[in-house]
């Protein structure tokens, strides 16, 4: 397992590539509404990153993916592919995954949508997955061992009755889409990794409101609850920094909002 270390000036690209991440799930939003289509609103992402932000969707053709967002809904846990026959729903969750390629770095980030009125078990869910991500990021700093981060998100989760998915994971980001070391979002071996300044990753817990068994369907992306219960995730990523931790795909609404007072 190699982690690597990032030095300023990669912090600052990946910063960069984090930030028109999050731009993008700020515009976004006020085009979630019941009868627009998963595929229209990846199309909007598409157009906003590629145009406007003069940058790369990096999931596009990675490892095959035919979109540019993955969006999922309600029972799928995450890699959902836009149809133009999916329309969103009054009552529905769903989950906007952006992955952003600017000057040669990613910045990786999602965040859960209400669309209409949404039940109260629903509200809980996506308030709980939230909660967990600042939770376990409130814990970061030098010195902390990793298995950390999985433990109080679990922690927090079943207290909340609800389960952790486990077949899925945060991982490290920079120059790669995908690097060491894997995030697990449950308490699970580490291989004794502490953290040190200048590592970055993301965290993005996958909560169900059922068990955490899940399922990969035909397309061989997508992935549901093998109980059809609705899931939820947000995910951010964080640079552990000299003292502490910063989030760098923070959006605005969030600014203002007391992650540390959780």
């Amino acid at each position: 397992m190699k982690i690597l270390i990032k030095k300023s000036k990669e912090i600052k690209k990946i910063h960069k590539s984090c930030q028109l991440a999050a731009e993008v799930l700020e515009m976004i939003e006020s085009f979630i509404k019941p009868g627009i289509s998963t595929e229209e609103i990846n199309n909007i992402c598409h157009n906003y990153i590629v145009n406007i932000q003069k940058a790369i969707p990096a999931a596009l053709g990675y490892k095959g993916f035919p979109k540019s967002v993955c969006i999922s809904k309600n029972d799928i846990v995450c890699h959902g592919i836009s149809n133009k026959n999916e329309l969103l729903n009054n009552g529905d969750i769903v989950n906007i995954d952006v992955t952003i390629l600017y000057d040669g770095y990613y910045g990786d980030t999602s965040k859960m949508f209400l669309v209409g009125d949404v039940s109260v078990k629903s509200q809980l869910l996506c308030l709980t997955a939230q909660k967990s991500l600042y939770k376990a990021i409130n814990i970061l700093k030098p010195g902390v061992r990793l298995y950390k981060i999985g433990q109080t998100i679990q922690k927090y989760v079943e207290s909340k009755k609800f389960s952790v998915v486990r077949n899925y994971c945060g991982h490290g980001i920079g120059k790669n889409f995908h690097e060491d070391p894997q995030i697990l979002h449950y308490l699970a071996y580490d291989y004794e990794i502490i953290l040190k300044p200048g590592m970055i990753f993301t965290i993005e817990p996958m909560i169900n409101i059922g068990n955490h068994d899940v399922y990969l369907t035909n397309d061989k992306w997508t992935v549901k609850t093998t109980d059809k219960t609705n899931s939820a995730q947000y995910e951010h990523t964080v640079l552990i920094n000299e003292s502490s931790s910063q989030i760098l795909t923070i959006r605005e609404e969030e600014k203002n909002f007391k992650i540390k007072n959780l």
